[in-house]
């Protein structure tokens, strides 16, 4: 009872006073301060990744950045880790980091027609054998199916389209998946790449269709009927037009063909992809046999032969009258220099490809030791891969590294790897 009347009775004044008798007071000798014990137990380290992360863990934008900026001879290896890499590597983001850290390269794959490698040719030319050398195609027999094989370029892919069948070839993988084939079996034919669909020409006996290949689809439509029916034709891309130069002229009467064949050769059918219709017909103001073509620069540039010499012309392509001149304007350039060794007959053929502003010229000779022999002539000096190079801008030609001996019969494209 008396302690629960003193509680009842304290009032703030002396809680106060009983709250300080508890602490010591720093200026009273008599009251030493005690130190709080020090604990030997060190906070847990924050860890930045646990022992489990690795880079597989990684977000799609870190891999990104990652990948992208690795060399283009590892990216084969890249795509064999697993499917998650090889997703993104097919991405267009993938492609465009590439470009922003300049890494993409117009670059020429020369396709051989007596073997399966490949070889590359920078725009500083510099021949080499790329990581995947052998491009395998299963199930392929390569000597009959690709004896008139064409190849074209969209984006870094290559399209190898044969008589009847086709395939695509991705150089950063190193994988060949087969598509669709044309609706019509055709040998020397001619192909060409506008707005990113693939068309076809010429070629076959059986018709005189125009078809085009989506690749997003993987689907062959025809879309025009040519005028003229040509063998052993050339196919170029320039703004939105499919041109079909030179060949040899067939179908019909005899007497037609032979009145016919010196005008086809020297002229080009227009073909208009977004109209769906033709353009007036082309021809080289010196006549002569179109034995090359490319596009370049919103030109179309043709090699011409006339017997014992070659011309080389540029077509303006530009339908919006760009950097003056109209529409279907000829000039004639200056001619390629070939060696004095170079004679201009059957053993001779070119292969022309656009780079940029540039136009490079390969010499390619088919069957030679067969024409040669047949001839009674000797094979010296008649060495196949030469290779010249035109610059658009400054009309000047240059000698570039010739192609290595083991590429024969080499079908050449460009593409952006």
């Amino acid at each position: 009872m008396a302690i629960e009347r003193e509680t009842n009775t304290c009032n703030s004044r002396q809680f106060s006073l009983f709250i300080k008798s508890c602490c010591p007071n720093p200026n009273n000798p008599s009251q030493p301060i005690i130190p709080l014990p020090q604990t030997t137990t060190k906070p847990p380290k924050t860890k930045l990744f646990s022992s489990k992360t690795s880079i597989a863990t990684l977000p799609d934008d870190l891999l990104y950045e990652i990948l992208s900026r690795v060399p283009l001879s590892t990216l084969p290896s890249i795509a064999a880790v697993c499917r998650r890499w090889a997703h993104l590597l097919q991405s267009s983001t993938f492609s465009l980091l590439r470009r922003n850290y300049r890494l993409l390269h117009s670059t020429i794959f020369a396709f051989s027609l007596s073997s399966v490698s490949t070889l590359r040719l920078f725009v500083e030319p510099s021949w080499k054998l790329p990581p995947q050398n052998d491009v395998v195609i299963g199930g392929v027999h390569f000597h009959t199916d690709f004896s008139h094989a064409r190849v074209v370029g969209i984006g870094r892919k290559i399209f190898i389209i044969t008589r009847s069948n086709s395939f695509v070839f991705d150089p950063w993988t190193g994988l060949v998946k087969t598509r669709s084939g044309p609706l019509f079996p055709r040998k020397r034919f001619a192909v060409a790449v506008v707005d990113g669909r693939i068309y076809v020409a010429g070629g076959s006996l059986r018709a005189s269709a125009v078809e085009e290949y989506d690749p997003h689809v993987d689907e062959w439509r025809v879309v025009g009927t040519a005028p003229r029916r040509r063998y052993g034709c050339i196919g170029v891309g320039v703004d939105g037009v499919f041109y079909i130069i030179g060949g040899l002229m067939i179908g019909g009467a005899f007497e037609l063909r032979a009145a016919e064949a010196r005008v086809c050769a020297s002229s080009m059918d227009l073909y208009d992809v977004e109209a769906r219709g033709w353009l007036r017909s082309r021809a080289i103001p010196g006549g002569g046999c179109v034995v090359a073509a490319c596009g370049a620069e919103g030109c179309v540039y043709l090699l011409a032969s006339h017997a014992v010499e070659l011309s080389f012309w540029r077509f303006n392509g530009r339908r919006k009258g760009e950097n003056g001149g109209g529409f279907g304007e000829w000039c004639r350039m200056r001619s390629p220099p070939l060696p004095a060794q170079v004679r201009l007959d059957g053993t001779v053929r070119f292969s022309c490809v656009g780079v940029e502003d540039k136009v490079v010229l390969i010499q390619v000779m088919g069957c030679i030791d067969d024409l040669l022999r047949r001839s009674g002539r000797n094979g010296r000096g008649y060495k196949e891969g030469l290779v010249l190079v035109f610059d658009c801008v400054t009309e000047e030609w240059s000698r570039g590294p010739d192609l290595p001996e083991v590429v024969q019969r080499a079908a050449c494209v460009c593409v952006e790897c």
